[in-house]
């Protein structure tokens, strides 16, 4: 499903209106996210992919810690997963279904 959805951002990336960059960000402690798209201001918008029909907290914990090394950087965060709606979990987190990534909003 990673690779899927990271073939699908690739290629939307191709017809955005804002470049970006698209990268996999991973540590050494084990830190990981598995999407990172960064515009040429510096702005970046992190990804995670998930198989399952609903979004457990911990599915966030990546996105949670590239915010808190990037900071007032990272514009959003969201968990792309299998379930059907689009929810909020503050501070700039949210999942969207990965319908998402073909529906205008």
């Amino acid at each position: 499903m990673e690779n899927f959805v990271m073939a699908e951002l690739a290629r939307h990336l191709t017809w955005s209106e804002i470049p970006a960059a698209l990268y996999h960000y991973r540590d050494r402690d084990g830190h990981e996210v598995d999407a990172v798209l960064e515009d040429n201001s510096g702005r970046v918008v992190g990804i995670e992919v998930k198989s399952a029909q609903s979004v457990r907290a911990e599915d966030l914990a990546g996105l949670r810690y590239l915010k808190e090394k990037l900071g007032s950087r990272m514009h959003a965060g969201y968990v792309l997963y299998c379930g059907t709606e689009s929810l909020s979990f503050g501070d700039g987190l949210g999942c969207l279904p990965i319908s998402s990534l073909w529906t205008i909003r």
